[in-house]
């Protein structure tokens, strides 16, 4: 099945991979590269840190981010205000497609869909991409950084639902690539003020004019009134928009394997919300004053020191 994706158009020598190839200093890998090797603190989490060799690190001034291993998750510590990207593996011998999402939005379109039907990445056999930011036109991003809640991209689109979460999904190709050339119109994939708030509303196309679909107007209309998830805090980690950087990508037309070939999901949290989770220790003892309370005594069977 025919999916359009978007790849990077990077300075490459030879001309035919250099529209395959997403950009932000992209490189071509000769092996599949290690994952990092912090010790996991639970070792339900081993299956997640890789995905049948696909990987993706957090990179923070170009250095992996502390990860940690918990809970059958993948954890890794975000820094305020620092600005990050996202290296993505492909350690086979076929191109792949990669559906990228970050705090719940696809970061080329910043929509809130199934990762089949999401716009998705090229990456070359054994090859390597870098993504560092949100996909704002054919030309530019903007760069990912730790933010709060409130600041986030997604909370000021008022998709605050999904925060603190990266998820790559990896779909095979299966026939050639067939290159489109760029239009205009291609931008309107990306974000519209007036399409934002409604981009992960269910479709209504089955409502007909009916009462039945008219209550279900209503009662949708209801939900959106009522706030289901608690308003984004200025303690917890998200990611927000940053300065713009220049990035150049066109579409093309791949035929993928709608199986999935490999899913990788992270999830980032400030040093306070990882010790409040139990993942990582306190960086002091924590005093259990009832306790010292409880082994008072009034006397000791002893005469009055002697200053």
């Amino acid at each position: 099945m025919l999916k359009k994706s978007a790849t990077g158009v990077a300075v490459i020598a030879l001309a035919v991979l250099a529209v395959c190839v997403v950009g932000y200093g992209s490189r071509r890998a000769a092996a599949a590269e290690g994952e990092i090797n912090t010790p996991p603190l639970d070792s339900s989490a081993d299956a997640v840190i890789a995905e049948n060799g696909f990987s993706v690190e957090v990179l923070i001034a170009g250095a992996p981010g502390t990860e940690y291993a918990a809970r059958g998750r993948r954890y890794v510590e975000a820094l305020e205000n620092a600005e990050y990207e996202l290296r993505i593996h492909n350690p086979t011998g076929s191109r792949v497609a990669v559906a990228l999402s970050v705090d719940g939005l696809n970061t080329i379109d910043a929509r809130h869909t199934s990762a089949w039907d999401a716009h998705k990445w090229i990456i070359e056999p054994y090859g390597t991409i870098n993504v560092r930011g949100w996909q704002m036109s054919s030309e530019n991003a903007r760069r990912f950084y730790f933010t709060t809640e409130r600041d986030s991209y997604a909370a000021k689109l008022g998709q605050a639902a999904n925060l603190g979460v990266i998820t790559a999904v990896f779909f095979r190709e299966r026939a050639p690539i067939i290159i489109l050339r760029a239009t205009p119109a291609e931008p309107k994939r990306g974000i519209d003020k007036d399409e934002s708030a409604p981009m992960s509303m269910p479709q209504s196309s089955n409502n007909t004019g009916s009462v039945a679909g008219s209550e279900t107007t209503r009662d949708a209309a209801k939900q959106r009134s009522v706030q289901p998830y608690p308003p984004p805090d200025d303690e917890s980690a998200a990611t927000g928009i940053g300065r713009s950087v220049r990035n150049d990508v066109q579409w093309i037309k791949m035929d993928l394997d709608p199986r999935p070939a490999g899913e990788v999901t992270i999830r980032y949290e400030y040093r306070a919300a990882l010790v409040r989770l139990g993942i990582i220790p306190r960086d002091y003892p924590r005093p259990n004053t009832l306790d010292r309370r409880e082994r008072a005594q009034g006397f000791e069977p002893k005469y009055c020191p002697v200053p």
